[in-house]
């Protein structure tokens, strides 16, 4: 008898093979556990709390089932046509010579070109409806934003590793941490320092990017209590993990003990406060703060909160009128050492510091510039 013989015909060997399969078996159902705690994940993305979020939600799963149209058919065909035609088959219709079909062509063209006409028509419609500059029209699908809602406004700056939040119509502030009544519509104003980042709050609206000296806005409305995670959905720097904030979704009973509590517990915040805690850090505990400066923001928008620093939209301007000549220089020059603030028109220097005598309640108006000789060609 040959080995190979003993081994096909030995019940040991059968055996062995058997006891091999057993002990792969612990490994497959240790899959089966962590597929269940799947089940209990909380797909925030597709279960919001806010209507932009809803609406967005809304757009994915249109846009999904759209393709799908076109993907399921062609993987089931592909399928169905590999078992058919395949080797071993006895298909009667089978035509080797087969070439052309109408209405075969007609399938296979019209089908992908009406679902591009209908994703082009669902996509154009919903960047208008949703684009976060424009106004919230609706607080839900069932009520309309009307003449007697007030929108609160939340301006947000993003820093190096942390996230601070101002409400300019209340006068105060808060660290990793901003709260808003349900059913009111939000307005934020978002800007950064350094690094770009992105202000996301899944629940609320989607994702929108935080630059240094550039604004973004976003419109979003949460319709829903509760207590929501925001993060920074992109990359920047080493604290960029912990760059995390709580949003609290509150009644307008709630939002004004909110309220009440950070102007009973916070402290003062301006421009000196602001220059020590730009600096880099990671884990920032939340914070409050009872009063603002209301100048604040429009100079870390404008990049000017140092002392004796041009403000970049008063740069913008002088560059906008052509740079003034030898007159631009001296009243650049002024310039340095007036703080900017956004109470001024553009081109206007005032601020808490002495204001120049040679620029004081100027605007800044370009000097004439010389001449050119137009030289016959």
């Amino acid at each position: 008898m040959t080995f190979g013989n003993y081994s096909r015909r030995n019940p040991n060997c059968t055996s062995s093979k058997n006891v091999r399969m057993i002990k792969k078996l612990p490994s497959a159902l240790l899959a089966i556990p962590a597929l269940l705690l799947l089940s209990g994940c909380n797909l925030v993305v597709m279960n919001p709390s806010g209507d932009v979020a809803i609406q967005q939600r809304d757009l994915i799963i249109t846009s999904t089932v759209l393709m799908l149209l076109i993907i399921v058919p062609v993987i089931v065909l592909t399928l169905f046509f590999a078992w058919k035609y395949r080797e071993s088959a006895k298909a009667e219709d089978y035509d080797p010579e087969w070439h052309h079909s109408t209405r075969l062509e007609m399938v296979i063209w019209s089908a992908p070109v009406a679902i591009i006409l209908m994703l082009g028509t669902v996509t154009w419609i919903s960047t208008h409806r949703l684009d976060p500059y424009r106004p919230l029209e609706r607080i839900d699908e069932n009520r309309q934003v009307t003449a007697d809602i007030k929108p609160i406004t939340v301006e947000v700056v993003a820093m190096d590793w942390k996230w601070l939040f101002f409400y300019p119509e209340l006068g105060i502030g808060s660290v990793n941490e901003f709260a808003a009544p349900v059913d009111v519509p939000i307005n934020f104003k978002i800007t950064g320092t350094t690094a770009m980042n992105s202000f996301f709050v899944p629940a609320l609206a989607g994702q929108i990017y935080a630059m240094g000296g550039m604004q973004t806005k976003l419109h979003a409305v949460i319709n829903k209590e509760g207590v929501y995670d925001g993060i920074s959905a992109n990359f920047s720097g080493p604290g960029f993990s912990h760059m995390r904030f709580k949003f609290h979704g509150l009644s307008q009973q709630g939002f004004d003990q909110w309220v009440a509590k950070v102007k009973e517990g916070g402290k003062g915040f301006g421009r000196q406060e602001y220059l020590e805690f730009a600096k880099p850090s990671e884990r920032e505990p939340v914070q409050y703060f009872a009063s603002v400066d209301p100048e604040l923001y429009s100079a870390i928008l404008n990049r000017c909160v140092e002392p004796n620093k041009l403000c970049m939209r008063d740069m913008m301007h002088i560059d906008a009128n052509g740079g003034g000549g030898k007159e631009g220089i001296d009243i650049a020059k002024a310039l340095n050492s007036v703080v900017c603030t956004p109470l001024a028109p553009y081109g206007v220097a005032s601020g808490p510091q002495s204001t120049p005598a040679a620029i004081k309640g100027q605007t800044f108006e370009p000097a004439a510039l010389p001449e050119t000789k137009q030289v016959a060609g």
